[in-house]
């Protein structure tokens, strides 16, 4: 495994771990500035919906698993595709499931860090 993959690597795992504990703010920090999200019946958005739509979840939690299917580096890009299952569970209601894949790029920033850039998720119930 090459270092980049390694940071790769750790990029998911860092982004899972801030999700268990709702740290927003970490999980910001691994987006590029610029990321896009595409997700089913949804406008593509960025960073800033990404971050109303988080803090608009309140004491909701999340927990849940990746397993990197497919990773390539291309240079300053990379690319994952990524096999999700989690639970979100809002305060006083029910578990909802959702699984399935992710396409995500990734970039390689001046500061020599790993973001997400663009991420194609397609999560079912």
């Amino acid at each position: 495994m090459t270092d980049d993959e390694a940071a790769i690597r750790r990029v998911v795992e860092t982004w899972m771990a801030a999700s268990r504990k709702g740290d927003l703010e970490t999980v910001l920090g691994l987006m590029t500035d610029d990321v896009v999200f595409m997700v089913p019946g949804k406008a593509p958005f960025g960073k800033e919906a990404f971050a109303a739509a988080s803090k608009g979840m309140g004491e909701t939690r999340i927990d849940g698993d990746s397993d990197i299917v497919e990773l390539n580096v291309l240079g300053d890009w990379a690319y994952i595709r990524n096999r999700i299952d989690m639970t979100v569970t809002p305060p006083g209601g029910e578990p909802v499931r959702r699984s399935g894949y992710t396409l995500t790029l990734l970039r390689k920033e001046g500061d020599g860090r790993w973001r997400l850039a663009r991420d194609a998720n397609l999560l079912a119930g």
